[in-house]
Formats: C-alpha cells, sequence, structure tokens
C-alpha cells in the first residue's frame, strides 16, 4: 500500500488553509490550488499569521517556520496544483454542484492512483462520487476549525471507496497529527456535526421564535459549560454564509418545515452580515461583545 506523500488542497479559504496548514506543518509538501489570486495571498497571510504567533509563543523556532512555509505552494492552474498529489482534499463551498463540476475536472487531471476527497460538513461523498471514473478512491475527510488544537478528523466512505483508500487517509491522518474517526454508515453532518447541528438548529429557533435573544443563549451556553464562546459566537467563526448553505442541505434532504433556515439566519447574510469575515454577524468584530469579562453578567 503506496503511503500518501504529497498533498493538494482546493479552495483557500478559512478551512483550506489551515488543512493546508496542518499538512505542511507535519512535514509534508502542500500545493493549494484556487480559481482567485487574491484569495491564495490572502491564505498564505492567514498561513504567515498564525506561524508568527507560534513563534511568540515558543512553539517554533524562526528556522522551523521558514523550514515549513517552503513546502507550501501555490497555483490558480489546477493541472500544475494536482500533478504530483497523492491525495486532494476539496475545501470549497457547500454547494453540491460546485463540487461535482471540481471532482470532475479532478478527476480528469489527477494522476490514476490519487485520492479524491471532500472536507464537505454536510454533503455524503455519495452524492459527488460519480462525477468521477474513480468511486474506489474517493471518500470524506472532515476535519474542524484549527485542526491543530481540534485535532479530530472524520473519515466517511462512498459506496465503492476501497479497504485500501481508507487505510491511506487513516495512516496519512495519523502521520499530520490527527485522530481519524470512522463513520460506520453515511450520514449527513457525520459524528459531532450531527450533535453541533441539533444544537445550531434550536438556537437559532429558539432566538427566532423569540423566546430568548442570542446574548442570553450564548451566556446561558458559556456558563453552564466554562466555554469562552457560546452557539452564535461559533456561527459567526464559522461564517454565516457557511452555517446557510450546510442548514439549506439539511432541508433539501429532509423537506421538513423544521428543518427550513429561520429569518434570523436568511435576513443576516442578506444584508451581508457573515460574522468574522465581513465585520458582523451576531456580533461585531474584531472586538466581539462576549471577549468582555464583565459581558457574561451583564444581561
Amino acid at each position: 500500500m503506496a503511503a500518501i506523500k504529497s498533498v493538494c488542497v482546493v479552495g483557500s479559504g478559512y478551512m483550506g488553509y489551515q488543512i493546508g496548514l496542518q499538512c505542511a506543518y507535519n512535514g509534508f509538501p502542500v500545493w493549494f490550488y484556487d480559481i482567485s489570486i487574491e484569495a491564495l495571498g490572502l491564505a498564505i497571510e492567514s498561513i504567515a499569521g498564525v506561524l508568527d504567533g507560534w513563534v511568540e509563543e515558543g512553539k517554533l523556532t524562526t528556522k522551523e517556520k521558514e523550514n515549513i512555509i517552503t513546502r507550501i505552494h501555490t497555483s490558480d492552474n489546477m493541472e500544475e496544483a494536482v500533478s504530483d498529489a497523492d491525495l486532494v482534499i476539496e475545501a470549497i463551498p457547500e454547494r453540491l454542484e460546485l463540487k461535482r463540476e471540481v471532482f470532475g475536472q479532478l478527476d480528469r487531471k489527477c494522476r490514476e492512483h490519487t485520492i479524491l476527497a471532500t472536507n464537505s460538513s454536510s454533503i455524503r461523498i455519495s452524492r459527488i462520487e460519480d462525477a468521477t471514473n474513480r468511486l474506489d478512491r474517493v471518500l470524506n475527510t472532515h476535519f474542524y476549525s484549527s485542526p491543530w488544537r481540534s485535532s479530530v478528523v472524520e473519515l466517511m466512505r462512498g459506496t465503492a471507496t476501497s479497504d485500501e483508500t481508507i487505510e491511506r487517509a487513516r495512516e496519512f491522518m495519523k502521520a499530520i497529527g490527527m485522530i481519524p474517526l470512522t463513520v460506520l454508515k453515511e450520514s449527513t453532518g457525520f459524528i459531532f456535526n450531527r450533535v453541533w447541528r441539533a444544537i445550531k438548529r434550536e438556537t437559532l429557533h429558539l432566538v427566532d421564535e423569540g423566546v430568548a435573544s442570542f446574548e442570553d443563549v450564548d451566556r446561558a451556553w458559556m456558563c453552564l459549560y466554562g466555554s469562552s464562546i457560546g452557539p452564535f459566537g461559533m456561527m459567526d467563526r464559522v461564517g454565516l454564509d457557511v452555517v446557510l448553505d450546510i442548514e439549506r442541505v439539511y432541508f433539501e434532504e429532509s423537506e421538513d418545515e423544521d428543518d427550513r433556515p429561520p429569518a434570523i439566519l436568511l435576513e443576516r447574510v442578506g444584508r451581508g452580515d457573515l460574522g468574522i469575515k465581513s465585520g458582523k454577524g451576531f456580533y461585531s468584530y474584531p472586538d466581539p461583545a462576549y471577549c468582555d469579562p464583565d459581558w457574561i453578567r451583564s444581561g
């Protein structure tokens, strides 16, 4: 069984750059592919910012930082970016047809042995796989934000994913410091996100129905669980547009009115309040109210 030695991350946004950094930090050469040169530049800036922070905290030396950066490459040419990849991880927006289009392109441009993975947080690989001719070499590899801290990755098969593909992916995840968890049967939301989705849905509806303010929902969560952030702060961090895309996936699958994205989310996304990345979501950034030590008792 051939080990994975090089990686390409398709999509250099919030999760894409973090996945690539986790790979490069652990010694693997990484190519980032994105259709946007600007997005690639922002990804490199974000990576540099994280690495600078680690140097300041004494977790890295300057030399180690420089070595990590030398393992990172960028391109807006897909063929160049995937030419040596043993594993390609797609991290683009949660839109099924877009993912299918990209997987079709990857299938044509990647080498025969290359594994194609999606980091989708809601779309099962079985809904994407037939855009390729390699059904045995596709899977979900679902990372969570800041993988160097939340070191879990969930692996889920498609309808024909081979045992070898799963094992190659599992060994690679261990090599980059991740804890691979196996989803034993197809599940929209995988393991943890099914739990998080229930919390997210109920908190959104609590506020949408006028039962409580989003601030008090977060205060309850933070007090009861000793957390520094609540569900609405977490949604801001993910990006409310991403949250909306995910909620739409659940609604399209279930057609249950209880799963319909609530107005409170639609309105914010509609006016461009997307969370941290836009400077405003449920909270205002870069200094959200919940970071004030006195805020939690000021309700």
